[in-house]
């Protein structure tokens, strides 16, 4: 699940990063405010990715997704973007439990006395 929901939030930190380009264009909005929230939106991705396996850690990917979409009032695009990547966001952690649930069974199975793995040979 790690792997899925990192990549997942690297690629989120990238379109933040875009995303306060495009807000830099709002001439109602100081670039100052635009990067510090861009900036900690993106801090908190590269947490997050250390912090998906921790209690919280998937509760506080889900706080981000909800920002994200939420950032469409600045820049219009991001409702899209944000629902695109709350979708992507999903899929990893709900594919990448099944991954992990997958590879504990067979684990559990290699460890068995008188398993024959592929290994083994």
């Amino acid at each position: 699940m790690r792997t899925l929901c990192a990549s997942t939030l690297i690629g989120e930190f990238f379109v933040i990063g875009f995303a306060g380009l495009v807000a830099m264009k709002d001439p109602d909005l100081s670039g100052a405010t635009v990067w510090t929230v861009s900036g900690i939106a993106m801090f908190l991705t590269l947490v997050l990715c250390g912090m998906v396996t921790r209690p919280g850690g998937i509760a506080l990917g889900w706080a981000l997704q909800i920002a994200l979409i939420a950032s469409g009032f600045v820049v219009p695009t991001m409702f899209f973007l944000g629902a695109v990547f709350a979708a992507l966001w999903w899929a990893s952690v709900h594919y990448g439990r099944k991954i992990d649930e997958a590879k504990a069974r067979f684990a559990a199975q290699a460890a068995q006395p008188g398993s024959s793995t592929p290994d083994a040979a």
